[in-house]
């Protein structure tokens, strides 16, 4: 009997709904392959909910997240929202479900394909096999923090936003982390600035603590200033980063470009009940609409998906799969492209038609996306 699957599609702005469509159909795809029915509800958040409700979070879209299997997420925002309180900005959005979903621990796989290698700004001798998880957390820190305010005084304003982490919190992130390095290399590091910050230094003397329960993974503290250092100087020494939630923002995106694109990492954001997958780049208004964005990152995250929330391991694996062959036969959408002359440059459907041909041989182009 078939397993049926529902997942709640929130495409979002820009290129949101145009890297979103290609993922569900890879999805779509691969839970055929394995007797699996898949089921989508389609919500507007951010600023496409902004337009149609007023607000960039509604109760019922968030009501169909909590009721949903899984919830994929494109991306949101765009300069036309720029002046909306804070509040009712896209990326409002992003915090509601986050807090309301209980997405405390946010992974982000960095990994080099060698057939990218020379899409990096990096040196090939200093990127290459690097595979590094960086498990952020993500309800906590100076993100959700209180007091949070501008106010006018004597001499102009005043900006305040304040850095709060309790033991309870760095113990659940710890636990994500231990739990995914044990699998891996079994080695964690854990990133802060423990010489300045009082939130530091209580973090650094929980993971020590914390880290007692796994003997077998190897524990180092780095303060983040050496890590951003490190990672482009020797990335490879890293197995599992674990950090806060403003550390982990900002120390991903920095590795994405040891892939060579933003647009190729995917992301999952867990709770205890529930998960969001997406890919870390935004919503690049400036190509959507265009049919030139790269889908990978989106496919990679539905991967991550069938990994964490759809108990499908092996569909994971084949889409991971399928990605690195479809890269390796030198299709590249523009953002990864070094040498026009010996690769396939093509758009976002293009993409995702040759990764669904790499699942399905048998089907025609005529079939594809």
């Amino acid at each position: 009997m078939s397993i049926t699957k529902e997942i709640a599609v929130l495409s979002g702005d820009g290129i949101g709904p145009e890297v979103t469509s290609v993922a569900v159909k890879i999805l779509q795809a691969v839970c055929e392959r394995h007797d699996y029915t898949l089921k989508t509800e389609n919500h507007e958040v951010g600023g496409a909910s902004i337009d149609r409700f007023g607000r960039p979070l509604t109760r019922e879209t968030l009501e169909a997240c909590k009721k949903a299997d899984a919830v994929l997420l494109g991306a949101v925002g765009g300069s036309q929202w720029d002046d909306q309180p804070k509040d009712k900005r896209p990326e409002a959005a992003l915090l509601g479900l986050r807090k309301e979903l209980g997405l405390y621990a946010n992974l982000r796989p960095i990994k080099t394909y060698e057939s990218l290698i020379h899409a990096s700004p990096l040196k090939e001798e200093i990127i290459r096999d690097v595979d590094i998880m960086i498990v952020r957390e993500l309800t906590g820190g100076i993100y959700f923090g209180r007091p949070r305010l501008i106010e006018k005084t004597d001499t102009g304003e005043r900006g305040v936003d304040t850095l709060i982490y309790t033991t309870e919190e760095v113990k659940r992130i710890v636990h994500t982390a231990f739990e995914t390095a044990a699998v891996r290399n079994r080695k964690v590091t854990s990133v802060d600035k423990a010489n300045v910050l009082d939130s530091s230094r209580l973090w650094r003397r929980t993971v020590t603590e914390s880290a007692k329960q796994w003997p077998e993974v190897t524990l180092e503290h780095m303060l983040v200033d050496n890590c951003a250092m490190q990672l482009v100087r020797y990335p490879s020494q890293f197995d599992v980063i674990v950090t806060g939630n403003m550390f982990g923002d900002i120390l991903s995106d920095e590795a994405s470009m040891i892939t060579g694109s933003i647009g190729m990492l995917p992301s999952a954001s867990l709770g205890e009940k529930h998960a969001m997958y997406e890919p870390v780049h935004g919503s690049a208004p400036d190509i959507a609409g265009e049919n030139k964005a790269n889908p990978l990152a989106t496919i990679a995250s539905v991967a991550l998906m069938c990994r964490y929330s759809l108990d499908m391991p092996e569909a994971a694996r084949e889409i991971e799969e399928a990605i690195e062959t479809t890269l390796k036969d030198g299709f590249r959408t523009g953002d990864i492209s070094t040498d026009p002359s010996r690769e396939y440059v093509v758009d976002t459907t293009e993409m995702g038609s040759a990764v669904l041909k790499h699942l399905n041989p048998n089907l025609q182009p005529g079939t594809l996306l």
